[in-house]
């Protein structure tokens, strides 16, 4: 491992902006360089539908960076924070796998440097002030069942999902609120898509918090919370800076889900990282339904990012289980299940010409692969004359990428993206959120609740209708049903809203999503290895 000074150095980041956690990690002072221009290369790196057996898309995204530093190309990697909620879940750590990783693994994938302790403390000291305004009976006039803001914490919780407060009449009036994980706050939210700390505060401070008995609408800046938070977070604020396992730099800072909010580190860091290095690679959560979506048409949009490429991940296993073979049977050879699960493949790269960015596709081979398997899979790209690579970066580390960093270099030299979004910010909102599941999901209508269209008819007049959309969605299918596999068409069931008055976007809930994750049965946390 590298002196996180030397591996700063390798940007052209000076020491004396650097705010060093031990010799592995630090964080560093961006204002110094919010004047640079960026320079760039965009490469978005997501994946097909995911499945049980795990596709690596961070895992590729680390190889890609390490395969064109190799090439001696200057690359960087920005990635979000791993949540403790899926790393003593089901999903585990968010730092790679194998050979493609970044370190120090352990701190990453737990408290790390305490951004997301930083913002669950802010979003918690205002639910403390929300309530202690209720309690003080304070000329807000808060009526306790109408109040908008969740608590939150970074674990998977389904007992918080609903909870009831003041259950003694000293702490003030009995009402119901809710808990949300970390990553689905709207403070998380605000957080990566702040341009500063000033910008971060001024995007808290317009949170809808509730409404008052007389039913006018109250924000955070009514609590006169600014120094409060503006010292919470002015650590947290800063991009972190680590490595990979062969020494290229990783950014890492903000950590949303993809499935409940907009899945992207943060713009911090991905501004510095095109400012300072020629090839910037980033991954967003989930498949193109998910991650990249939200990406491209709430960030890239918002901040004027232009994307180059896009890095569309796929294995065998995934395409076997899209083509109806159980998990337990993954490991067996099945050429006709991966030609049915290429209907999957199909639309992933319909999703990402929706947005006219050229595309390559990196094939993460696994030891249970057969020769049968992987030509049978190439043919196919072949035909459709795709270009691709195999990555072996799991076992061979620096060197499986190097196919795939060659392919992407070449891709960029000839490229011929003219990145634009889906909708534009004065569509109808039920266009905007037709005209995503449709291109997406492949959803052939929408199904809103009642209550859900009396808020959209509200909404569509005022100042929130040029706000973005972020679906929430399971990303196990492309439609909003888990259990539905491969490319099927659908209906898409949105069921409640979520109005993000800081962030600027409006968040329909489909199907059964939650914002707070449970455990499975058998969850990471036990019985984990020292």
């Amino acid at each position: 491992m590298e002196n996180i000074i030397d591996i700063a150095k390798k940007i052209n980041i000076d020491e004396k902006d650097l705010e060093i956690y031990g010799n592995d990690k630090a964080k560093i002072d961006y204002t110094n360089y919010k004047n640079f221009t960026r320079k760039g290369n965009l490469i978005l790196v997501t994946a097909i539908t995911p499945t049980k057996a795990g596709e690596g898309k961070t895992t590729t995204a680390i190889s890609l960076v390490d395969g064109l530093n190799k090439l001696k190309k200057k690359a960087v990697v920005t990635l979000r924070e791993p949540s403790l909620g899926p790393v003593f879940g089901l999903k585990g750590g968010g730092t790679g796998g194998g050979k493609a990783i970044i370190i120090p693994e352990e701190d990453i994938n737990l408290h790390f440097t305490g951004d997301i302790h930083a913002i669950t403390s802010i979003n918690n000291l205002i639910a403390a002030f929300i309530d202690n305004e209720i309690f003080q009976n304070s000329p807000l006039n808060l009526n306790p069942d109408r109040i908008c803001f969740s608590r939150c914490l970074d674990v998977n919780d389904r007992s918080l999902r609903e909870i009831e407060t003041c259950l003694s009449s000293k702490s003030g009036p009995k009402h119901k609120s809710t808990f949300v994980i970390t990553s689905a706050s709207e403070i998380m939210a605000c957080f990566t898509l702040a341009e500063d700390l000033d910008d971060f505060v001024n995007k808290v401070n317009d949170i809808l918090i509730g409404y008052s008995f007389d039913n006018m609408p109250h924000y955070v800046k009514e609590l006169h919370l600014e120094n409060a938070i503006k010292k919470l977070a002015r650590h947290a604020i800063k991009p972190n800076i680590v490595q990979t396992l062969y020494g290229s730099p990783c950014l890492i800072h903000g950590g949303p889900f993809a499935n409940i909010a907009h899945g992207c580190n943060s713009i911090i860091a991905t501004d510095l990282a095109l400012k300072l290095a020629d090839y910037v690679v980033t991954e967003a959560g989930f498949g193109s339904d998910l991650g990249m979506e939200k990406f491209f048409d709430i960030v890239c949009s918002k901040f004027d990012l232009k994307p180059k490429l896009v890095v569309l991940v796929v294995t065998i296993n995934a395409l076997k289980i899209h083509g109806g073979v159980a998990y337990e049977d993954i490991t067996k050879n099945n050429v006709e299940a991966v030609l049915s699960g290429t209907e999957n493949l199909r639309h992933h790269l319909h999703n990402i010409s929706c947005y006219n960015v050229d595309s390559v596709i990196s094939i993460n081979v696994h030891d249970s692969d057969t020769k049968e398997e992987i030509n049978a899979l190439t043919s196919y790209l072949d035909d459709l004359n795709i270009k691709y690579a195999l990555n072996t970066s799991f076992k061979d580390g620096q060197d499986g990428s190097i196919n795939l960093s060659k392919l992407v270099i070449d891709k960029i030299d000839d490229s011929n993206s003219d990145f634009k979004p889906i909708y534009t910010d004065d569509m109808d909102l039920y266009k905007k959120i037709e005209i995503i599941s449709k291109n997406m999901y492949l959803s052939d209508s929408v199904i809103y609740t009642d209550e859900v269209k009396t808020q959209l008819d509200e909404l569509k007049d005022t100042r929130y209708s040029n706000y973005k959309i972020c679906i929430s969605k399971t990303p196990m299918s492309i439609s909003d049903d888990p259990k539905l596999i491969n490319a099927p068409h659908n209906i898409l069931h949105i069921n409640s809203l979520r109005v993000f008055h800081g962030a600027k976007f409006i968040v329909p809930m489909s199907g059964s999503i939650i914002a707070m994750p449970g455990l499975n049965k058998n969850p990471r946390g036990k019985n984990m290895k020292d």
